[in-house]
């Protein structure tokens, strides 16, 4: 029983992903995602208490097919995995509709930042490790830059995505990446990063 209801919540939460990122939080409704699942409206019910719920739960699991990218730690896992995600962005839908959720949130009511804090820990963890291999200038500060590094790459994919579909977010992210090393690390460093040409 535990089993078919897990399969059950897992098959809600692609459908609603898919209902999402195609209309927003505001044109999808439960009726839309219980056609696209298959189930009945009482069954997302049994899940998710409401629309609210659905979106919450693709914010907070908009991470869940990822295979992150393991490579060299510190600044190069940095750009592996923000480069990975540029990718994932063009293919991925719980990705995709997650971040487009989160974007939207502060417009429908959703206000939960805790998405954007799980990113930023993440990078934080991978800049403390940069640190402790001396590849950061002094003057840099783990956290913020991991707030920076959030906030650059939502900013960078929202202006991808109106400009072209985000076709060129690999190249865009690239490029974001050449105008901050150079704030982040010295330039004994950057020589040695596999940095993708912009």
């Amino acid at each position: 029983m535990q089993a078919r209801a897990a399969r059950t919540r897992e098959v809600l939460l692609r459908a609603a992903a898919e209902v999402f990122d195609e209309v927003g939080y505001p044109g999808a409704s439960i009726s839309k995602v219980g056609e696209r699942a298959g189930v009945t409206a009482g069954a997302i019910y049994f899940h998710f208490r409401s629309k609210e719920g659905l979106a919450r739960a693709v914010i907070q699991e908009q991470a869940a097919d990822l295979e992150f990218p393991v490579s060299e730690t510190g600044l190069q896992q940095l750009l592996d995995v923000t480069m990975y995600l540029a990718e994932q962005m063009r293919h991925n839908t719980l990705l995709r509709a997650g971040v487009r959720l989160a974007v939207e949130e502060n417009e429908v009511g959703l206000r939960d930042y805790a998405i954007y804090e799980w990113w930023a820990d993440r990078f934080a963890r991978e800049l403390a490790t940069a640190r402790g291999k001396g590849q950061l200038l002094p003057s840099v500060d783990e956290e913020a830059c991991a707030s920076l590094l959030v906030a650059a790459f939502t900013g960078t994919q929202i202006m991808s995505q109106i400009a072209n579909g985000r076709a060129d977010l690999t190249t865009r992210i690239a490029s974001m990446w050449r105008c901050l090393l150079p704030a982040l690390a010295p330039p004994d460093v950057i020589e040695r990063l596999t940095v993708p040409a912009p």
